[in-house]
């Protein structure tokens, strides 16, 4: 019963809310820097008003965010004079827009700041506020105070983090997501179960992650299998859109595990997805700590949250860890989620991998310390299916 809790300083969420965007802006005042995804006319819903109140500049973000991309935007950023940021898109936007307000305010050397390949000082100064408005269900970016930058310089993703980079509001419209690729419903919504499932167990979890992974669980796994077979089911949509923003705030104030672990060292080194890396992944880290656990540490309680996650998932009071990780691949492979070796992941690279998956951030709280043998085992047994 002792923790820190970081989470937006509101969260608006409904079908249609995204209308309510301009009285939003107009609440914390312009002009606004805009910054968006591949496509230029995010969606007029969005939007519509925002030129009123004044648009001091644009950024478009395509793919991952990189640290020069978010560097550039920070400069763009203060240079237009805006007072904040709205980021309107997927997790890798949203993530940009975190990084791009923070940046504004705390010129020079990233590297200043950043984990892992930088010297992870804090910001000195509070960054422009943000209004995350996600376009898919997936990161819950919006709910999160770091933002996540690949180095192609490193070969690594890396995190830019503080508390203040929370999303001063998360405008969380599920109409947004309806138009979402079959593939990126699909590898979103695996990295939202992820996110919950991962948190749930981890070593840094608390009563109230607890609550949101407990919820998000039991209602993740029904409404990820509603929305492969209908995208247009509103009701699942809305499900997943929450599960989403849930898994957000636990991962925030609690961790995640193996399976983020791996996420940044593949994503960085190959450029696969993270949705992707976490969705290929997870059955075989699942498995992987469930087995380290049995071996190592058969009283932990995170073998009991394990069984517990089963039956929330799979709505089975009579499941549990036995049957996670096959209902697990199961569902991967129900979704269509590619082998890592056909995109790039070969052989080769395992022992880089492992070794900077070792030494990952997402890595500290997992509920068990992993060998280089057993990671090298998760990836092996995702490659061999």
């Amino acid at each position: 019963m002792n923790f820190d809790w970081v989470a937006p300083g509101r969260i608006r969420f409904g079908d249609g809310v995204a209308s309510e965007l301009p009285s939003i802006v107009a609440e914390l005042g312009g002009p606004v820097f805009l910054v968006t995804g591949s496509d230029p006319n995010p969606p007029a819903a969005v939007v519509a008003g925002l030129e009123r109140l004044g648009v001091a500049g644009r950024w478009h973000v395509e793919g991952e965010p990189t640290v020069e991309l978010a560097f550039r935007g920070g400069a763009a950023a203060r240079e237009s004079g805006a007072a904040l940021v709205v980021a309107v898109g997927g997790g890798s936007v949203l993530d940009a827009g975190k990084a791009i307000a923070a940046l504004a305010r705390n010129p020079g050397d990233p590297l200043e700041f950043l984990e892992v390949i930088g010297r992870g000082r804090p910001l000195v100064e509070r960054p422009l506020p943000v209004i995350a408005v996600p376009t898919t269900s997936g990161t819950g970016s919006e709910a999160t105070r770091n933002a996540v930058l690949s180095s192609p310089e490193h070969r690594l993703k890396v995190s830019l983090r503080s508390p203040w980079m929370m999303p001063r509001v998360a405008v969380v419209d599920p109409r947004l997501t309806w138009t979402m690729p079959e593939s990126v419903t699909a590898a979103s919504g695996l990295d939202a179960l992820t996110q919950l499932l991962e948190p749930f167990v981890c070593s840094k979890s608390n009563c109230m992650t607890d609550a949101l992974c407990r919820e998000g669980l039991s209602r993740v796994g029904r409404a990820f299998a509603r929305v492969l077979k209908d995208p247009l089911d509103a009701e699942a949509r809305a499900e997943m859109a929450w599960c989403s923003l849930a898994g957000g705030q636990a991962l925030a104030n609690a961790g995640l595990g193996v399976v983020h672990g791996f996420a940044g060292p593949v994503g960085g080194m190959f450029g696969i997805a993270h949705g992707v890396v976490c969705a290929a992944l997870l059955a075989p880290g699942t498995a992987a700590n469930i087995a380290a656990l049995e071996a190592h540490s058969p009283g932990h309680p995170a073998l009991g949250r394990y069984d517990e996650a089963m039956r929330r998932l799979s709505g089975n009071v009579a499941a549990d860890r036995r049957g996670l990780a096959p209902w697990l691949e199961l569902l991967v492979a129900t979704a269509g989620i590619p082998r890592l070796s056909a995109l790039g992941l070969n052989t080769d690279s395992w022992a880089e991998v492992v070794a900077a998956a070792k030494g990952a951030s997402s890595m500290k709280a997992n509920p068990i310390t992993l060998t280089g043998e057993e990671l090298r085992a998760i990836l092996q047994r995702e490659a061999e299916g």
